[in-house]
């Protein structure tokens, strides 16, 4: 059970290295949706993603644990390798990143970026996972996983933050890649004593997280393929599944077209790109708007690494949803 203090001092570590992110109402998006919508914009952390802060926490810490250590690794699909890879640097620990072929290009020059050694394994990310995991053994370095503890302690922060700066929430809508920011959110809920739901979003080329919360244990899936990089788990932690069954309202699914019209939004809107994990949730509350109509609620925008082709690409399709207002 993770307590509020456990949070309030993740979150003083991580605001002296980094300022909390700002909770906007966006009038346009609440005009859209027919609710009271907040965004979350963690787009707008130094490595445009809420990874960041679970990086430097996790790194701190082991830091101070083991102090001997060298060197880090970690798989990605790119803001998990960003935020070790800027942790990693400021700790002064070497950082290696490995991630799948075809990945995010714009993701790989900016780990590189941050001084990472990059190497391309696998064709998804649970094929890039086991390769860093036996690279950490042969290399003797230490492996960073996805998902963990620190890592929940330090992105808890931003749900901290959001709850305290926005009150009566009704509930939060939060996407759904291997599990560490939705079942932060949930521990910040129940720290607090709030009674705001908390709604996982899932893509649905990526349903590892929906098949295991309906069948109330890990499910596995052979393949993922889905525009939002940041949720394509295919294997999921049982810790996670065990955490979110326990703690969130539902879990929804949301296509690549769904999430591609959400991009679109967020940008007509707000003028922020969102990548596809990052607008997942406005995809989901679009699903949902006649139920959640009047109500208060948050979306977190998770990050805003999308390359720029794919991204215009998404902006320069039909533009006809903008009439669902």
């Amino acid at each position: 059970m993770l307590t509020l203090e456990d949070f309030e001092r993740a979150a003083a570590a991580i605001h002296e290295i980094m300022p909390p992110t700002p909770q906007i109402r966006w009038p346009l998006l609440t005009a859209r949706v027919g609710a009271e919508v907040w965004v979350k914009h963690e787009n707008h952390t130094p490595v445009g993603a809420f990874k960041l802060r679970g990086g430097l926490l996790y790194l701190a810490e082991l830091r101070r644990r083991e102090p001997d250590v060298v060197g880090v690794i970690a798989a990605t699909r790119g803001n998990h390798g960003q935020s070790v890879a800027c942790a990693a640097a400021r700790t002064g620990l070497s950082a290696t990143i490995v991630v799948p072929h075809g990945n995010s290009r714009e993701k790989n020059a900016a780990m590189r970026a941050q001084g990472a050694e990059l190497i391309e394994y696998g064709e998804d990310f649970q094929a890039a996972f086991e390769y860093a995991e036996m690279v950490a053994r042969e290399r003797g370095l230490h492996f960073v996983p996805s998902f963990d503890l620190a890592l929940i302690r330090g992105v808890g922060s931003y749900a901290l933050e959001l709850f305290g700066e926005v009150d009566g929430l009704d509930a939060v809508y939060v996407p759904i890649g291997m599990g560490s920011g939705l079942c932060a959110t949930i521990a910040v809920r129940d720290a607090l004593g709030l009674d705001t739901a908390v709604i996982g979003v899932v893509a649905a080329g990526a349903p590892a997280y929906a098949l295991s919360f309906e069948a109330g244990r890990p499910v596995a899936t052979n393949r993922v393929e889905t525009i939002a990089d940041g949720m394509a788990c295919r294997v999921p932690v049982a810790d996670a599944v065990q955490r979110i069954r326990a703690g969130a309202a539902r879990l929804l699914t949301v296509d690549d077209a769904e999430i591609r019209a959400a991009m679109r939004a967020y940008f007509t809107d707000t003028h922020n790109v969102a990548e596809g994990a990052g607008a997942a949730p406005l995809a989901a509350l679009l699903q949902e708007r006649d139920r959640m109509r009047g109500k208060r609620v948050a979306l977190i925008l998770t990050g805003g690494n999308v390359d720029r082709a794919l991204f215009a690409s998404v902006l320069s399709e039909d533009s006809a949803d903008l009439s669902e207002r």
